[in-house]
C-alpha cells in the first residue's frame, strides 16, 4: 500500500493499493503553468479518470472563525465558483495539453466536514454536486460545448470510505474536533 497526504501537515491519510495508477497533479516545488489552478490527484481506472481535489475545514488546528468562515463559504457557493471550478477546468485543460485525456472525467471533490454536525453536513453536501457539475458546464455567458467532466461526485470522509473502501482514508489525529457554527 502507498499512503498520500495533500500537504505536510494535512491530517488525511490516504492509502491506496501498489497497482492503483495515481499521481499528484498540484505538486509542489515542480514548475506548472502560471495562474492555473490543479486539484490535489488524479486517479486513473480502467475506464475513467478521476479528478480528486481535497478539502479539510475540519482540520485540528483549523480555528473556530477559519472553519465557520469556509463553512459560509461552501453555503455561499463561493468554493464551488472560485475554487472547485477553476480547478476542474485548468486540470482538464492541462491533461487534455498533455495528451492525457483519452478516457472520460469526473470530478471528485473530498470534503472534510466531520467537525461540523449532522445538519450542517447535510446543508453543505444537499444539492451541491448537481450546482458543481452545472457550474463547471456553463461559466461563461454559454455553456461548454465540450463536457469535458462527464460527471461529478462531492464526499465527505465518511462516503469516500463508502465509495471507495479498497482506498480508505483515515484521519492521523482521530476525529476532528467539533466546533462549527
Amino acid at each position: 500500500m502507498q499512503t498520500y497526504k495533500a500537504e505536510t501537515n494535512a491530517e488525511l491519510l490516504f492509502s491506496f493499493p501498489d497497482e492503483l495508477e495515481w499521481s499528484e497533479l498540484d505538486r509542489q516545488g515542480v514548475k506548472l503553468p502560471v495562474r492555473m489552478k490543479f486539484v490535489d490527484l488524479v486517479i486513473e481506472r480502467e475506464k475513467d479518470v478521476l479528478l480528486v481535489e481535497i478539502k479539510d475545514p475540519s482540520h485540528s488546528k483549523s480555528p473556530h472563525s477559519e472553519r465557520n468562515s469556509y463553512l459560509k463559504r461552501l453555503l455561499d457557493n463561493s468554493v464551488l465558483t472560485q475554487e472547485l471550478t477553476p480547478k476542474a477546468r485548468d486540470s482538464y485543460a492541462f491533461l487534455h495539453l498533455m495528451e492525457q485525456d483519452s478516457k472520460p472525467f469526473k470530478y471528485v471533490v473530498l470534503i472534510g466536514l466531520d467537525a461540523f454536525d449532522a445538519n450542517h453536513q447535510k446543508a453543505v453536501l444537499t444539492g451541491f454536486k448537481d450546482r458543481l457539475l452545472a457550474d463547471i458546464r456553463c461559466e461563461a455567458y454559454e455553456a461548454w460545448k465540450r463536457k469535458h467532466i462527464q460527471d461529478c461526485l462531492v464526499l465527505s470522509v465518511d462516503s469516500w470510505n463508502a465509495m471507495f473502501p479498497e482506498w480508505p482514508i483515515k484521519r492521523l489525529t482521530g476525529t476532528a474536533v467539533s466546533g462549527g457554527i
